[in-house]
Formats: structure tokens, sequence, C-alpha cells
């Protein structure tokens, strides 16, 4: 599904710019998933086979999201190396939040997520209040982006939540616990084909890939005595790493991942509450 041509404006206000994140094609899921894992594995080495703490490793890695943040808003649009860079970041942040509340603050899994769920609704409540939209396609204003890069912030610390929690009620294996999401994320996207809102659809693939990415992560880095292969947290996070360099290289060269030009104008913006183009694969 493509969206139809309109004619791009012959100027911009300062205060838009391109948009600022990528196509949803199945380079965007397949990145989304291995940084998810990143994210879950290498704040586990740090935190545990560094032995940097979970407040240290908080602490270094917010700063780190924080400048990354610089750059991705000074920029007007899109730049996959800077782009993922944020959302690796971000998972890590993400997964440190919910470890600090049910580590350090012993907050029960079961209210953490419940108290995230709340944050998110309320987040996607004032943005579309504000905006009128809620889709990725108008990414074209700060204030947009931010709303952006904070509802993707507690997408994964509800995420996480939700994953552990799940994961504590049911026992699984890490290699079972990597079936339940990837169910969920199937039947999204089945209920996107038969019709269903292609925004709710994308957030709701959003959310659950970060539980599919941590248990991946999990089943590659245990022992094989717990049901993993052994790999380690150190080597899976390289290894996820390395493929998500080779892949956003890939794609900063072919720019595959780039928004149509006709999507960028200005007409497009404001017009509909759900925008139909809003995919979750193009």
């Amino acid at each position: 599904m493509s969206a139809t041509p309109r004619p791009t404006s012959p100027s911009r206000p300062l205060s838009q710019m391109l948009n600022k994140v990528p196509e949803v094609t199945i380079y965007f899921w397949v990145i989304k998933i291995l940084c998810t894992t990143v994210g879950e594995s290498l704040a586990d080495y740090l935190n545990t086979n560094v032995g940097l703490g979970l407040s240290t490793t908080t602490v270094i890695f917010s700063l780190a999201l924080a400048a990354a943040l610089i750059v991705q808003f000074r920029l007007r649009r899109y730049v996959p190396a800077v782009y993922w860079t944020v959302v690796v970041l971000v998972s890590v942040v993400g997964t440190l939040l919910t470890d600090n509340l049910t580590d350090n603050l012993n907050v029960p899994l079961s209210l953490t997520t419940g108290v995230f769920t709340v944050v998110l609704a309320a987040v996607f409540g004032i943005w579309y209040s504000r905006e009128r939209t809620l889709s990725i396609h108008s990414i074209i204003t700060r204030p947009r982006e931010a709303f952006y890069w904070l509802t993707v912030l507690v997408t994964f610390a509800l995420g996480t939540a939700a994953g552990d929690w799940t994961l504590d009620l049911t026992g699984w294996a890490p290699g079972a616990s990597v079936l339940l999401p990837a169910g969920l994320i199937a039947l999204t996207a089945l209920a996107w084909r038969l019709g269903a809102g292609a925004t709710l659809c994308f957030w709701i693939a959003y959310i659950l890939t970060r539980p599919l990415g941590a248990n991946l992560g999990d089943f590659l880095g245990s022992d094989p005595a717990d049901g993993g292969l052994g790999l380690g947290t150190a080597w899976t996070s390289l290894l996820f790493l390395a493929t998500i360099l080779a892949v956003v290289t890939y794609l900063s060269v072919t720019r595959r991942d780039q928004t149509p030009a006709a999507e960028h104008a200005p007409e497009t913006v404001l017009v509909r509450p759900t925008d139909p183009d809003d995919v979750l694969v193009h």
C-alpha cells in the first residue's frame, strides 16, 4: 500500500521538517527487534557481568540517550544512523526504567505494567488532542517528534514490564517464551490485513516487539541448562549490534526506508485523525 501522490509545496515553514522517521518496511521491524534484543542483553551485561550496577548503568545510558536525542532533534530529516542509535539507547533506558522500579523499589510487575499502560494512554491522548493525528508519517515538527520519542520510550518500558510479568506467571523457558509475543504479533498483522485500524495495529505491534526481542535475547544468551543457546549477553549484544550496523548501512546507501517526497507535503498534515497510509509494512 502506498500513498496517493500529492503536489509538494514550493516552500516549507521553518517549524516543519522532512518526516523524521523511516518508512514502515520489513527492515523497520527487523531493526526494531534487533534493537530490543540489544537493549535487554547489553543492559544485563553491563549491569551484571561488568558489575556497573543498575543505578550506574541507568545514569550512563540516560546521558547517552540525552546526547543522541539532541543530535536527532537538530536534524531536519530522517538520518538512519542517528535515528536507530536513538532507538537502541531508548530500548536500553526503557528496560532500565522497569528494572529500577522492580529491583530497586520492589514495585510488582503487575503494577508496573498497569502504570505504564496508563502513562501510554495519557501520552497518546495528549498527542492526539494537540495534533489530531497519531500517524508516524507526519513527524515533521518538533512537538510531534517529542511525542513520538516519549511514546517509544514508554512502549519499551511497558513491553519490558508486560513481558517479564508474563514470564513470571507462566514460568516458560527462554525458547518457549519467544512464541507468545511472536504469535500475538502475527495476530495483530492478521487483524490489520482484515481491516483493523492501521495506527492502532502499528503501536500494538511496536509494544509486542519489545518482549519478542528481549525473549529472543534471553534464548540466545542463556545457559543451555536453562533452555538457551549459551552465547552469553556479550556475544549476543555484539552479534545484534553488528547486524544492526550492517542493515542501517545498507539503508543509508539504498534509501529503501525513505518516506516518499509526496508524503512530506504540508497538505498531508492534520488531514485525518487516522492516516490509512500508516501501515505495518509497505
